[in-house]
């Protein structure tokens, strides 16, 4: 299997905001007018969006929302956690990973609006994933947590905010 590193250059992955490495792979050339979009869309946008996206050991996806339907597609490496908040602050942990038949998922859904950060199992060197947007991703649908904002609202989801948050400015 090859190195994070040389998957990053092989690739063309660039480092992510979030945390990570990714490259857009796929952008619709056809695109939905703002007023057929819900709520909330300033602009129009594509039908879908796709990314490649590598995160390395000890690095981490930190907790952010979209205003889009995120699937998250396993392709090689070891397990990734996704974390997840709903708006009614119930969390969720999914692994995505080769590992099937102990639980683990070759896809997973992250709804709209639900604050999210990723990170690998410990024993893993690296996760290579793809993400599929639609409505199509744009940036400023992109909302980076504030880790102290967010563990005030949820409590007890702090420690893992906290660990997996980045300090945003105001």
């Amino acid at each position: 299997m090859p190195s994070a590193a040389d998957l990053i250059t092989s690739l063309g992955l660039l480092p992510h905001p979030e945390g990570g490495h990714y490259r857009e792979t796929y952008r619709a050339s056809e695109t939905i007018a703002a007023d057929a979009l819900p709520n909330g869309f300033p602009g129009p946008r594509s039908l879908s969006t796709a990314i490649l996206y590598l995160l390395e050991a000890g690095d981490f996806s930190a907790f952010h929302r979209i205003r889009s339907d995120e699937v998250w597609h396993f392709h090689l490496g070891g397990t990734l956690w996704i974390h997840e908040i709903d708006p009614c602050g119930k969390r969720a942990s999914t692994p995505l990973g080769p590992g099937v038949g102990r639980g683990e998922q070759l896809q997973y859904v992250v709804r709209a609006g639900h604050w999210f950060a990723a990170q690998p199992a410990p024993s893993t060197r690296f996760s290579l994933v793809g993400c599929t947007v639609s409505p199509g991703f744009a940036f400023e649908d992109f909302e980076m947590a504030d880790a102290a904002a967010l563990a005030a609202q949820w409590p007890a989801h702090r420690e893992l905010v906290q660990a997996l948050g980045r300090r945003t400015s105001v």
